[in-house]
Parts: structure tokens; C-alpha cells; sequence
């Protein structure tokens, strides 16, 4: 075949070709983008950030066992962020993924019954009551409340600079008294009530080891128990050395209202 034109034709021709192979191209890229923009757009059009704040639950172990909850049972792709400054739970997802999160937050966000928990300290002699003590406290499940009632005793544990006119006397204070401790849990068939009673006192005679050192008598009771709301219940007795009487320790666990 024989081509036929000037040398000037020939230059437009390759110009055309030129141009006909940068057009091709930009039709090429044009068509790519067309076809990966919308999509991920779509997909980040469908997702959201929303933050929910816990109303009820300000323990820090409570709120880990509601970000677990949310894990287990959203679908895996679904972002959860636990602040716990702000005490707050950050989720990111689907508008569906959302609603069935903030649905089981308000199962799970709900608030906690308060107690009032009441001990009595009975003194018995030969089976007749001859007084009666009553501590009482209150009490939200899965927080530990304790009550104290008595006197700081001074010890001498050591001195500073024996010997000398500038010798002083390291001293350290005993807790002497009623000391309750009390933490309950719920259940279907009761409160679980987790408690420790100490009473000590002084002894009237003193310690062998040192002249001003004192005897400290010290009775401990601990333990766990079910109760049933409103029902007393006994959680132990002792008898006191050198006596008829006897000491019982008795509880009882009311809502409040």
C-alpha cells in the first residue's frame, strides 16, 4: 500500500494519533474513577459515630462488663470505645448496629436498688436479752461500705534518740471498738451478703513485754450468707469467758424505697 500526502499531512496524522492515544487514556481513568468513588462513599455515608453515657454504673469493673456485653453480642465489625473519664462508651457503626447497641444499653444501664443494712449486737444471760447494740448502714450492691465505732489507742512501737534529752517516743494508734465491713450482690433467690464484724477491746491487765504495752481482746466474725429482704438472721454467737452472758450477732437487709 502506498501512502500519498504531503509532509504536512503527515505530521497532522501523527499528531491525531498522538492526541487519539492521550484522549483514549483519559477516557480510560475517567471510567475508573466512575466506577470506585460512589462505593466508597456509600460506605462511609453508612456508618455513624454515636456517644452513650452511663448513668447507673460508675464502677470502673461494672462498666468493663458492659463493653464486654456489647462485644459479645454486636456484630464484630462494630467500633466500641470505652472513656472511662468521661464514663461514657463510644460506638461506630450501621444506623442498625446502633439502635441494637443503645437497646441493649438500656437493658443493661439501669439503676442499682439501695440496702439498709442493720447489725444488732445482743447480750444474753441464761437465755433472757439484757441489751442490745444496733449498727446500721447502707449499702448499693457490688460496692463495699464499712462502719467504724470506738477509740484510737496510742501503742509506743519505739523511741528516737533513747538516752538523751531529746528522746522521743514513736507511737502508733489501735483501732479499739465495733469495725463492720459489708458488701452485697443480687440473685434471683436472695442478696448475697459478704460481711466481717471485729470487736476488740482492752484488756485490764497488761502485756509482758513492755510496761505500757496493752492486751487487746479481739473477736472476729466473717463470712458469707443469703438473706432474704426483711428477715433477721443469725450470724453467730460467743460466749464471754468468766460468765453466763453471751453475745449473738444478728442482721437484717431492707430495701430502700
Amino acid at each position: 500500500m502506498k501512502l500519498i500526502g504531503t509532509k504536512r499531512g503527515i505530521r497532522s496524522m501523527k499528531v491525531l494519533v498522538v492526541w487519539g492515544i492521550v484522549l483514549a487514556l483519559g477516557l480510560s481513568e475517567s471510567s475508573a474513577w466512575a466506577q470506585t468513588s460512589p462505593s466508597t462513599t456509600a460506605k462511609q455515608g453508612s456508618e455513624s459515630v454515636r456517644t452513650f453515657y452511663l448513668h447507673n454504673i460508675g464502677q470502673q469493673a461494672d462498666a468493663n462488663e458492659v463493653i464486654v456485653a456489647l462485644r459479645n453480642s454486636l456484630d464484630p465489625t462494630v467500633k466500641i470505645t470505652s472513656v472511662s473519664s468521661q464514663n461514657a462508651v463510644v460506638i461506630r457503626g450501621t444506623p442498625d448496629q446502633i439502635e441494637a447497641a443503645q437497646k441493649l444499653l438500656n437493658e443493661l444501664d439501669l439503676p442499682k436498688k439501695n440496702y439498709h443494712l442493720t447489725y444488732t449486737i445482743n447480750e444474753m444471760d441464761g437465755g433472757k436479752r439484757i441489751g442490745s447494740q444496733h449498727f446500721t448502714m447502707a449499702l448499693v450492691p457490688g460496692q463495699r461500705t464499712t462502719l467504724k465505732q470506738g477509740s484510737k489507742v496510742p501503742v509506743v512501737t519505739g523511741t528516737y534518740n533513747p538516752g538523751s534529752s531529746s528522746a522521743q517516743s514513736q507511737m502508733t494508734y489501735l483501732d479499739v471498738g465495733m469495725n463492720f465491713s459489708a458488701s452485697v450482690e443480687e440473685f434471683t433467690d436472695g442478696v448475697r451478703l459478704s460481711t466481717k464484724v471485729e470487736q476488740s477491746s482492752i484488756a485490764e491487765e497488761k502485756s509482758g513485754v513492755g510496761e505500757q504495752d496493752p492486751i487487746v481482746r479481739q473477736t472476729v466474725l466473717e463470712g458469707s450468707s443469703i438473706l432474704a429482704p426483711g428477715k433477721p438472721l443469725t450470724l453467730g454467737s460467743l460466749d464471754v469467758p468468766g460468765s453466763t452472758r453471751r453475745l449473738e450477732v444478728e442482721v437484717v437487709l431492707e430495701p430502700v424505697r
